[in-house]
């Protein structure tokens, strides 16, 4: 069983950066990541997505050039450098784990979320 915990989430002001890790434990070899985020009173979003080998990467358009997912396999965690934040990144943000890199939220495992809070 695989489990995900996010951690590097909080408060911060407009035009701030964090750094989001997710580090998983369990049988995660050959799985691509994905992070999502769930602001209030709306669907969860696909924000990007990293292969295993990290060689691909996909991005929702609108975080494109602000925010880079990455990972380090050797320590099993996947990260989500987020830059120039905006009072709309205001969100719970969720890693992901499958097999496939996927764009969307079939994804097989779930961390449990983490919140990021952007002050104007």
């Amino acid at each position: 069983q695989v489990q995900l915990v996010e951690s590097g989430g909080g408060l911060v002001q407009a035009g701030d950066s964090l750094r989001l890790s997710c580090t998983a434990s369990g049988p995660i070899s050959g799985y691509a990541m994905g992070w999502f985020r769930q602001p209030p009173g709306k669907q969860r979003q696909f924000l990007a997505a990293i292969s295993w080998g990290g060689e691909n990467t996909h991005y929702k358009d609108a975080v494109q050039g602000r925010f880079t997912i990455s990972r380090d396999n050797t320590k099993n965690t996947a990260y989500l450098q987020m830059n120039n934040l905006k009072p709309e990144d205001t969100a719970v943000y969720y890693c992901a784990a499958d097999p496939m890199m996927r764009v969307n939220t079939e994804y097989d495992y779930w961390g449990q979320g983490i919140q990021v809070a952007v002050s104007s």
